[in-house]
């Protein structure tokens, strides 16, 4: 699946949300395009480039759980996700 394919229900589904709860849909319409987003800023690929690498729809998934389940994306320390960052890490264009 690429990251374009990637939908609201898709999101409610991975995270074992109701689908019918209006207040979930609400969530991730809004957190859909912010994890695209960030993961866009991080790596400096645009969307087909995201789209050629199939590890990032995973990361889309993963930051999205994480977003819904803490309210936030803020990072705690040591407690980053390694297999994200290492992907994201991967894939990025941005050298700062």
């Amino acid at each position: 699946m690429k990251v374009s394919e990637v939908t609201v229900q898709d999101l409610v589904d991975n995270a074992n949300e109701n689908p019918e709860d209006a207040k979930v849909i609400k969530d991730f319409k809004i957190i859909l395009p912010a994890v695209k987003s960030f993961i866009k800023s991080y790596t400096g690929l645009d969307d087909s480039q995201m789209d050629a690498k199939e590890d990032l729809t995973q990361v889309l998934f993963v930051i999205s759980n994480e977003m819904y389940e803490n309210g936030s994306l803020t990072v705690d320390g040591d407690k980053v996700n390694k297999l994200v960052m290492t992907i994201l890490n991967m894939h990025s264009m941005n050298y700062l």
